[in-house]
């Protein structure tokens, strides 16, 4: 096992819209207004951008997104990334009428030489961080939706 690559998978159910919730998710730059653990999002160019992400542990991580998904018609949004975690990240949205699934699913290796040298006893740690941003992700969208 590579203690230093993770696979994960959350899934959203939002009261809102479909084509609501992509427009929201596609706006990566606006992720910081609704989503605490993203703490900065700057555009470099139209596709590509720079995120820097903190949840409960004293740490910052830092990535750079570039698109190589873009479907509204299936609902699908993907970036390669970059930086202190390299792979993947992907939303698929769907729904009906006031309800929507909004699925994210990450593949990455971590990079970051902290998170490396503590690979095998950091990594339930790593994981509730990742759980803690998911679950203040789904209530900041939440409120966002609620407000638009």
């Amino acid at each position: 096992m590579d203690w230093c690559h993770y696979r994960f998978r959350s899934v959203w159910v939002l009261p809102a819209a479909p084509e609501q919730v992509f427009a929201v998710l596609e706006r990566a730059e606006e992720y910081p207004y609704w989503w605490p653990q993203v703490r900065e999002v700057r555009p470099l160019d139209r596709v590509t951008g720079t995120a820097r992400f903190r949840s409960l542990l004293p740490y910052d991580l830092l990535v750079t997104g570039r698109e190589q998904l873009r479907d509204p018609a299936a609902g699908q949004l993907g970036i390669a990334m970059s930086g202190d975690l390299v792979g993947w990240a992907r939303w698929t949205v769907t729904g009906r009428g006031t309800v929507t699934r909004a699925l994210f699913e990450q593949e990455v290796e971590v990079r970051r030489p902290l998170m490396r040298r503590f690979a095998v006893p950091g990594r339930p740690v790593f994981l509730l961080n990742h759980a803690a941003m998911m679950r203040g992700g789904r209530r900041g969208l939440t409120e966002w939706l609620a407000a638009e």
